[in-house]
C-alpha cells in the first residue's frame, strides 16, 4: 500500500493532493501484470477504468485502414491512460500495448469520479493534463507538416532527452530509447529512413549509438540541427 502512494505522489493527476486522500486512492487500486505486446485497452472498446503504470513501458497507437500503426506516445511508470473515457463517457480513443512486461494499477469509474467530486485540486490537475495533451498533438501535427524527416527524427530525439535524459560527461543519455520501428511509427516514415537518418547524425556527430541507449551531443539536445550542404534533405517518398 505504502508503495502505491508513493506512486501516486509522482502522477501529475495527483499532485498537492493531502496523503490521507492519496492512502485512500492507494487502497482502491487493482494490479494487473501485463507481459510485452499484451493489449491492455482497445480503441473504440467501453471504457470503464483508467489506468497508472507502476511498472514498464506501454505505447498508445492508432491503426490505419491499412493496418499501419501511428504511435502517439509512449509512456512509462508514473504516468497514465484511459482517463478520457472517464470523463467523456465516449470509447476508448486509441489502444495501447504493453512495450515490455509491465505492471499497471487499475483504478474503476465511480472510484475515480468519487476522488474528483472530493478533490478539486485533481480536477485542476485533469484540466492541466488535457491541456499538455493537446499542446502534444498541436506540436506533433505541426511537424508532420512543417518538417522534413530529418527534423522530425531530432525532435523525438529532443523530446526524449528532455523526458528520460540523463546527464553525464560526453552529454545527455537516453537509456531506453524507442525501437527504430517505433520512432518510424511516431513519425510516419520508414523504418529503414528512420536507420538512415541515424546514421547521418551519428556520422556528424550529433549522437553516438550504445545498443538499447544513445548518447545526444548537448549542441544537439539543445535543438534541431539546421539543415545545411552537409545534410541531405529528405526525399517525398522519405517523409
Amino acid at each position: 500500500m505504502t508503495t502505491y502512494s508513493e506512486l501516486l505522489q509522482k502522477v501529475s493527476l495527483f499532485q498537492n493532493v493531502e496523503k490521507d486522500e492519496l492512502d485512500r486512492i492507494a487502497s482502491l487500486l487493482a494490479p494487473r501484470e501485463c507481459a510485452k505486446d499484451t493489449q491492455i485497452v482497445a480503441q473504440d472498446e467501453r471504457g470503464d477504468a483508467m489506468y497508472i503504470i507502476a511498472k514498464g513501458r506501454v505505447k498508445v497507437v492508432l491503426y490505419g485502414d491499412n493496418g499501419r500503426e501511428v504511435i502517439l506516445n509512449i509512456l512509462k511508470s508514473s504516468e497514465f491512460f484511459g482517463e478520457m473515457a472517464l470523463l467523456d463517457d465516449l470509447p476508448r480513443s486509441a489502444t495501447v500495448i504493453a512495450v515490455e512486461d509491465s505492471t499497471v494499477l487499475i483504478l474503476k469509474r465511480d472510484q475515480f469520479a468519487e476522488h474528483i467530486r472530493k478533490s478539486p485540486t485533481t480536477a485542476l490537475n485533469v484540466m492541466a493534463e488535457l491541456s499538455r495533451r493537446l499542446r502534444r498533438a498541436d506540436e506533433i501535427i505541426g511537424n508532420l507538416a512543417t518538417l522534413d524527416v530529418y527534423g522530425r527524427v531530432a525532435h523525438i530525439m529532443i523530446d526524449l532527452a528532455k523526458k528520460d535524459g540523463e546527464e553525464v560527461e560526453e552529454g545527455i543519455l537516453i537509456r531506453e530509447r524507442p525501437t527504430q520501428q517505433d520512432i518510424a511509427s511516431m513519425i510516419g516514415t520508414s523504418r529503414e529512413t528512420v536507420s538512415r537518418v541515424l546514421s547521418e547524425f551519428q556520422r556528424r556527430g550529433f549522437v553516438e549509438m550504445r545498443g538499447r541507449e544513445i548518447l545526444l551531443s548537448r549542441k544537439f539536445a539543445g535543438g534541431v540541427p539546421q539543415e545545411d550542404e552537409q545534410t541531405p534533405s529528405a526525399s517525398s517518398s522519405e517523409t
